[in-house]
């Protein structure tokens, strides 16, 4: 109960979440030198920029005068003033200018810059670590999701008054299929049928549509799994990609304090395995079925459980050790 409760619990998974690279955003998110997202992530404002060089860089998204934040969800600049000082900075967070800077006497521009934080772009996602650089090797266990073909093509956000690792949680297992989307997946989706595969930290849950059967009547090298599955990679710790027949899904969730969460939701087109890209219409009507299909049913569901983890319903699942970060947490 306390994992899903307990302040000091929250506070030591918010430094996890700081110290290790986590997603941030899609790559096709930024699709031009000066194309930027801003958000919190693990408590922190962050910006995060492609910079005139092609180059992705992340920051802390405030001023080096009084710490006011200078960008605010995702547009495209070609430079950050602030609106409450207007100090100016270069899309490099080099600071450019100081109003009235006689004002200032012995303040260097070259030493009033953004903080960086560490960023790095792999397989069509970008990754940030708040606590230091990203070294590639950091990335070895993590495979290219993304391919330059992908089209970014919807953003949506959530709040939910549940514990983050309840929500993620719904994302991990097929046990439930039958029971809480019975009317929504199961009549395509196989019940409580998974293949769970670890690589690293991280892991992909395999959950078959009942079309699979088809594929009996064709031998191994005609066999394909385009449309037959939807593969879940849970990322370790915070971030779920899913794949599903037509587009995939990002799912971050963001721990707000032990009983809140925010979720971000970023979709885009998929690649089939013979190289075609997925048509925008098709994707959008794929989206909307995985909405139908059981979104908002794990919300509530999480959402439920919440409400009774104070109380003597979950003194046996607790004491068993559910709800809890697994061994490889750190």
């Amino acid at each position: 109960m306390a994992n899903c409760l307990s302040e000091e619990r929250f506070e030591s998974e918010i430094a996890l979440l700081r110290r290790l690279p986590v997603v941030y955003c899609l790559s096709a998110m930024l699709p031009d030198n000066g194309s930027y997202v801003a958000r919190k992530a693990a408590g922190s404002p962050l910006l995060v920029v492609r910079a005139d060089d092609g180059k992705v860089r992340a920051f802390i998204n405030g001023c080096r005068h009084r710490g006011m934040q200078v960008a605010k969800d995702s547009v495209c600049a070609r430079a950050f003033v602030c609106p409450y000082h207007p100090w100016t900075y270069g899309l490099d967070g080099e600071l450019r200018h100081i109003p009235g800077r006689e004002g200032f006497p012995g303040v260097e521009l070259q030493d009033r810059g953004f903080v960086e934080v560490g960023a790095l772009e792999k397989g069509g996602l970008v990754y940030v670590n708040q606590n230091g650089p990203i070294d590639a090797s950091m990335l070895d266990d993590v495979p290219d999701f993304f391919a330059k073909e992908q089209a970014f093509f919807d953003q949506r956000e959530y709040f939910d008054e549940a514990n983050w690792k309840l929500l993620a949680e719904t994302t991990m297992e097929g046990y439930h299929i039958k029971s809480l989307h019975k009317k929504s997946f199961y009549p395509y989706g196989l019940d409580n049928i998974t293949l769970v595969e670890n690589f690293g930290a991280h892991s992909r849950v395999i959950f078959p549509f009942k079309r699979i059967e088809k594929l009996r009547d064709f031998g191994p090298k005609d066999q394909c799994l385009d449309g037959m599955v939807t593969s879940v990679y849970q990322l370790f710790p915070n971030v779920a990609i899913s794949v599903l027949s037509k587009h995939s899904t990002v799912t971050t969730f963001e721990p707000l304090n032990p009983t809140r969460t925010k979720m971000l939701i970023y979709r885009a087109t998929n690649t089939a395995s013979d190289g075609t890209s997925t048509d925008l219409e098709e994707a959008k009507r794929d989206a909307g079925f995985e909405k139908d299909a059981g979104f908002d049913e794990d919300r509530e569901a999480a959402c439920a459980i919440q409400g009774t983890l104070d109380t003597k319903a979950y003194i046996w699942a607790f004491r068993k050790g559910d709800c809890a970060f697994p061994s490889n947490s750190g």
